[in-house]
Order: C-alpha cells, then structure tokens, then sequence
C-alpha cells in the first residue's frame, strides 16, 4: 500500500491559519449576535476557510508566475497595494453575497452591498494585508539567509584558496631550504650527503605530498620537526641540540601544517648556523586555558625589524586567514641572550 505523502508547510499553515480566523469569527458573531444560528454558523465556519484558501493561494500561484516573490520591498510595494485591495473586494462579495442569500432580504444585492459592504471590506483589506505582507516577509527572509549562506561559502571558498596558495608557496620553500643544507654536505661527507638525500625524499613523500587538508594534527606536526631536526643533525652534528617537550594529551589537536617546522627551521638559520659552538633549540607544546601555545628558544639577540623572511611572513598570513584574528605570533628577545617564538591557538577539542 502506498504510503501518502504528507501536506507541505505551506498547506499546513495555510490550513492551521484560516482555521484559526474563521473560528474567531463565528466565536465573535456568536458574543455579539442576539440571534445566533448555529447553522449558519456551521456554513459560515467552512465557506470562510474555503474562500480564504481559494484567495490566497491564487494571489501566492499569480505571484510566483510573475516573480513578486524575488522583487525588491519598493517594486513589489506598488504591486501589493492593488493586489490586496482586489483579494479584500473578492472577500467582501464572498461574505456579503452568503449574508444577503442568508437573510432572505428584500432590496437587490447592489442595494445590500451599499449598506452593508464596509464591516466585509475593512475586515478583507486587514485579513488580506497580514496574508500578503507575511507570505513575502517569509520569501524575503528566505532570499536573506540564501545569500548569507553564498556569502559564507563564497568567504570561506576565498580562505581555503589562500591558504592553498600559502602551502602551495611554502612548500617549494621548504624543499629549496633543505636542498641547501644537503648541498653543504656533498663536499664534506658524500655518504652523510646520500642519507640526507634519504631523509628529505621520506620527509617530502610522507609529510608534505600527503597533506591535502587545511590543518594537520600535533602528532603529525611534530614527527615532520623531528625528521626534519634529523637531517638537520646530519649537517650540524654536536652543534645542534634539541630539547623537546610536547603534551601528549594535545597531540591529536588539529594545527596549521608547517608551523612549528617553520619557527625550528627560522631557528637553525638564524641561530645555530652562526654560531661556531651551536647551542641548544627548545621546543614546548603546552596548554594554557583555552589556549594552546607552540614555542621555539633558541640562543641568540633578536634582529629589528622582527619581520622574518617568507616563512615568518607566510606563518602570519596563514594564521589570520586559518584562525580569523583568534591566534596571535610574536618573536621577542630574552634578557639572557635567548629569542623565543610564541604561536597562540584557540584550544580545539
């Protein structure tokens, strides 16, 4: 058997409303008329709802046809001021032509009319007015939220193609930088050269050609640092130490790809590469509140301007873009001859 479908919103409303007027109506009529016929009040309760509906929903099928519904408030307010005066016209002849049929009444209907045909009227031009104005302040609502949501994903859209362009841009960046590194290792130890070379190829297959989504998880993070503070090893061997101290329980919390890589990277190049004894690079992934802060200390004096090159520049960009303004990054110089890099996140359960 088949299921039957169930009635719309739209006729649900529109049932539930006009129920709920006509019943107002025979309930007044029933305070103020000393002669009240419940017959006729019976007739009166269905021929209200029908003719209502009748009205309405040819006014709702004229306007979808000619488009009132997309129109702008000033075009459509000259359409509607007619319009609802022809639906109060139709609903005065509806309820004066049952009311004349009723009551049995001597003068012609013309004549009815005259007398009588203001109460039906005014109360037509109310009714229809509310129908009217409500039905296009649902449509006009409609077409807010619908360009509100196109405006979301068209922002969201534009973020998601800068920050692929700032991936896109700091990739090759990074590849370029570690070329560099292997470059210095060719004439010094060719076989620590062939490792390196081994090393970089896993690094770019395994965490750099895989990542497709905006962010990465910490753990993820954290591995690349970690392969990419091993090549590094190979380069600068005693000179460079690492002291990292990660919270495990963030480690699945999603983070911009590349960023503490980048903080590490601007480390080594600033730092322990012009440094005859190295020093020691300190890594600290912790939570603070409902903060997550990413840091990178390393021996040295902070150079002003602290603009950075393109890594620097490109972490700050993509944090704005990523984070809407909620993350901050800032390099300041310690008194002790130390520079520390602070990312602050939002915390992300």
């Amino acid at each position: 058997m088949k299921k039957q479908a169930p009635l719309s919103p739209y006729w649900q409303c529109q049932l539930a409303g006009w129920t709920i007027a006509a019943l107002y109506w025979e309930v007044d009529a029933f305070v103020r008329s000393a002669t009240f016929s419940y017959r006729f009040a019976a007739v009166n309760f269905v021929l209200d709802i029908t003719v209502n509906l009748l009205l309405t929903h040819a006014y709702r099928r004229f306007a979808l046809r000619h488009g009132w519904h997309l129109l702008r408030p000033k075009a459509l307010l000259w359409r509607i001021i007619p319009a609802i005066t022809i639906l109060a016209v139709c609903f005065m002849l509806a309820v004066s032509l049952r009311f004349y049929w009723w009551g049995h009444h001597q003068e012609t209907f013309f004549q009815y009319l005259q007398i009588n045909s203001r109460v039906p009227f005014m109360t037509g031009i109310r009714t229809m007015a509310v129908w009217v104005l409500a039905w296009h302040l649902y449509h006009y609502a409609q077409q807010q939220n619908a360009a509100a949501r196109e405006n979301a994903q068209l922002q969201l859209l534009t973020k998601e193609m800068q920050l692929d362009n700032l991936t896109a841009q700091l990739n090759p960046h990074f590849f370029f930088n570690s070329l560099n590194n292997i470059k210095s290792l060719v004439l010094e130890d060719p076989t620590l050269a062939r490792r390196a070379i081994d090393l970089l190829s896993d690094l770019l297959r395994n965490a750099l050609y895989k990542r497709t989504d905006q962010l990465v998880t910490l753990q993820e993070e954290l591995q690349l640092v970690s392969d990419y503070l091993e090549l590094e090893k190979l380069r600068f061997e005693e000179r460079l130490q690492v002291d990292l101290r990660a919270d495990a329980s963030l480690n699945s919390m999603g983070i911009l790809p590349l960023c503490l890589q980048t903080l590490v990277e601007n480390a080594i190049k600033h730092s322990i590469a012009h440094c005859a004894d190295g020093g020691c690079i300190i890594i600290n992934v912790a939570r603070e509140g409902d903060r997550v802060l990413l840091s990178v200390q390393n021996p040295g004096t902070l150079q002003q301007p602290a603009s950075g090159g393109l890594g620097i520049r490109n972490l700050r960009e993509r944090l704005q873009l990523q984070y809407s303004g909620r993350a901050s990054f800032e390099i300041t110089g310690l008194p002790e001859g130390k520079v520390l890099a602070v990312i602050s996140i939002p915390f992300i359960r």
